[in-house]
């Protein structure tokens, strides 16, 4: 008989005491390495292990983030901190339930069997014992390799998984506290930078005493190279600092990017990485009847509400960092190769920051810090990049084009289906070909080698995530040119490249379905395998009133989309209904998603219609404009997002599952809702718009056009 395959973060980690330890407080503290970033997995794995232990949630702490106590799980990504450390913390509350209840059955003389958990007090035969977990947790030796050989609970069981558990994290926040931008330490010092304009940017010139000046109070400046930091004991001297500092330096050899650069129709033409996956031939288009879809999308920004911060200090050779980045143990790693230090004297802990949703300047910030706290030893110093610098500097989400070319048999159906995808690398995380974090690379580091590359089928891919359809299409081809020099640099944004390709293959759908003479729906269904799939689909169209759809080309539109996040993950079907004059106004969304077991219903919902708000907001409005140095759209005016007062009412349903498995649902219905809003706007006008964003100007065109 095999052995229990572990999760594969506790095959990582398989210690127990890196993921469980008993307090004396009577407590039973959880590690992860999962940080919470907006999705509510603070509170979620705590469900899970307080489930697994028998343990009233009060019971139950959990330490996120904190490269000292939990486990390297990596970053936070890609929708995996349910169906990855959530499988590993349900398997190591169960295998500690066991070894308690073994232990304490030595204790009483008694058979496991004869024993029961209430709150972590043993029962015997139902009567209560004098003997709990913590009596007997210390004679138990955590040091040992997990087995997982433990079955967890039946779901029919669950008393605390499957409920509406309020959130941890919000009370603080929503009373305007909670946020690393909150964090104060005693003697702490503020900082900002002065950035290299691009890369290439040399120093040539530095007026120290006009910014002193500038500041109108004591601050000190550290130069090393191209690293420009301003120092103080009040936050408002450094930022009058940095704002002067503008004014009284002198770069060369900075980036003249020329106007259009970032225009996704030209990135066919650049340079790049070939790539091909699926079936070797495609069938001659002669054969049926060949369909083309071209969409493609912007650079766009994370555009977190509060710019990046962290802090950091140097005492006693040991360096501590509190940053909201994705993943502490990473971020530790990478501080000691870009400081040159020893990685165990680095201590990185995790706060939370007001959004995220990838690769944003959190780790970078971190290492500003790191280079000042070297500078300044013993004394916490708290770095926070201004608004202008986070839209500048941090990595975008890369620009992208989508061709598919789809053969038609004599009844309509997909016999062929060919996509071309353009797009920069997506995840360029420090220690990746070419990347070496800011504050590395104005000290003079040298970026290793090599062609860029995304992440592998096995973790997703990256452009090509989601681009194998969902339906029957026959052969697939999928030749993905991955641009070897984007204009600025890019990195992972929430689903990499699943929004464009998905709103790419929901076009090609409905086209596909009014060639064959079909409901966009019941086409869809007609090619749909997947029992879980049809139900999403149908119920979607079953909220949205689909049978009821009018006409096209009135100015009303509605339209629907659906995908499986990853092709492995939760599956999502969205409709949305908008009315399309000057501009396009969304006036209802529907989404239905299946996550399979859904550990706190509630949290995951609110996911849902934030993934609906966001890629809205894609499909809508956002691009990041890039001429000259490097990016110009460095404010709200110039980077809009989608207002309050423009998102419509969201009707969010989630089919239970209670049986099956957990599956990530943090980017289900982003891909999908942008989708949706490009099939409704072609329905209401009659033709698609296929570059994002839908902004006025391209809806105007397109009205004047007809």
């Amino acid at each position: 008989m095999s052995e229990p395959k572990l999760p594969p973060s506790l095959a990582a980690n398989p210690l127990l005491s890196r993921w469980i330890a008993f307090l004396p407080d009577k407590t039973a503290r959880i590690a992860s390495g999962k940080v919470e970033i907006g999705q509510g997995i603070v509170t979620a794995l705590r469900q899970i292990a307080a489930e697994e232990l028998d343990l009233d949630l009060q019971k139950v702490t959990l330490a996120s983030g904190d490269t000292e106590i939990g486990p390297d799980e990596n970053y936070t990504t890609s929708s995996l901190s349910i169906m990855a450390s959530g499988a590993a913390i349900r398997a190591i509350a169960s295998e500690a339930r066991s070894l308690l209840m073994e232990r304490a059955a030595l204790r009483l003389n008694c058979s496991p069997e004869d024993l029961k958990v209430s709150n972590g007090a043993f029962l015997q035969n139902g009567e209560a014992t004098d003997i709990d977990y913590w009596d007997v947790a210390s004679e138990i030796d955590w040091q040992r390799n997990a087995t997982a050989s433990k079955a967890p609970k039946a779901s029919n069981t669950y008393k605390i998984v499957g409920k509406n558990i309020p959130r941890d994290d919000l009370p603080k926040k929503v009373n305007g506290g909670g946020f690393i931008h909150d964090r104060s330490e005693t003697g702490m010092l503020h900082a900002r930078m002065l950035r290299q304009p691009s890369p290439s940017a040399q120093l040539s010139f530095l007026d120290q005493e006009a910014i002193k000046r500038a500041a109108a109070g004591e601050i000190q400046i550290i130069q090393k190279r191209n690293f420009i930091a301003f120092v103080a004991e009040e936050e408002w001297l450094v930022e009058k600092a940095a704002r002067a500092a503008s004014n009284h330096v002198t770069w060369t050899g900075t980036s003249n990017i020329p106007r259009g650069a970032a225009d996704a129709r030209k990135l066919p033409g650049k340079a790049a990485v070939e790539h091909f996956y699926g079936d070797p031939e495609p069938i001659s288009p002669t054969i049926g009847k060949s369909l083309r879809v071209s969409v493609t999308r912007p650079y766009v920004a994370h555009a977190s509400i509060g710019p990046s911060v962290a802090l950091a200090r140097w005492k006693d050779s040991k360096l501590d960092i509190w940053s909201h980045g994705q993943g502490m143990h990473p971020l530790r790693r990478n501080l000691a190769l870009a400081l040159n230090i020893d990685e165990a004297s680095i201590h990185a802990r995790h706060s939370d920051g007001p959004g995220c949703y990838g690769h944003n300047g959190a780790d970078d910030a971190a290492l500003d810090a790191a280079i000042i706290a070297l500078e300044i030893p013993n004394t916490w110093i708290r770095m926070q990049w201004q608004r202008e610098e986070e839209f500048a500097f941090e990595p975008v989400g890369p620009a992208m084009q989508v061709d598919i070319e789809a053969v038609l048999d004599a009844n309509g159906n997909p016999i062929d289906w060919k996509t071309d995808i353009w797009s920069p690398v997506h995840v360029q995380r420090p220690g990746a070909a070419g990347v070496v974090m800011l504050g590395a690379q104005s000290l003079g580091a040298v970026a290793p080698g090599g062609d860029p590359a995304d992440p592998p089928p096995e973790r997703g891919y990256g452009g090509p995530r989601n681009a194998f359809p969902a339906y029957k299409v026959g052969q697939t081809h999928i030749h993905h040119h991955l641009i070897r020099e984007p204009a600025v640099r890019t990195s992972a944004l929430r689903g990499l490249g699943a929004l464009p390709n998905v709103c790419a293959i929901e076009r090609m759908m409905d086209l596909a379905a009014l060639e064959a003479g079909k409901d966009p729906v019941e086409y869809r269904l007609s090619l749909l395998n997947d029992d879980r799939a049809r139900s999403v689909l149908q119920r979607t169209s079953e909220l949205c009133d689909w049978s009821k759809r009018g006409t096209s080309g009135t100015g009303k539109g509605l339209g629907i989309a659906y995908s499986r996040y990853k092709n492995i993950a939760a599956m999502a079907g969205v409709a949305v209904a908008v009315t399309v004059e000057e501009e396009i106004r969304l006036e209802q969304i529907w989404a239905v998603a299946d996550a399979g077991l859904a550990i706190n219903p509630d949290g995951i919902l609110n996911q849902l219609e934030g993934g609906c708000v966001q890629g809205a907001s894609w499909a809508l409005k956002e691009e990041v404009k890039i001429e000259g140095a490097g990016i110009i759209s460095t404010d709200w005016d110039s980077y809009p997002i989608l207002r309050f007062s423009e998102i419509p009412e969201i009707n969010v349903e989630l089919i239970s599952r209670p049986d099956d498995v957990s599956l990530g649902v943090g980017e289900c219905t982003v891909g999908p809702t942008a989708a949706a809003i490009m099939n409704a706007v072609a329905h209401a006008l009659g033709e698609p718009i296929l570059d994002m964003p839908l902004t006025r100007e391209r809806v105007m065109a397109s009205i004047l056009k007809n």
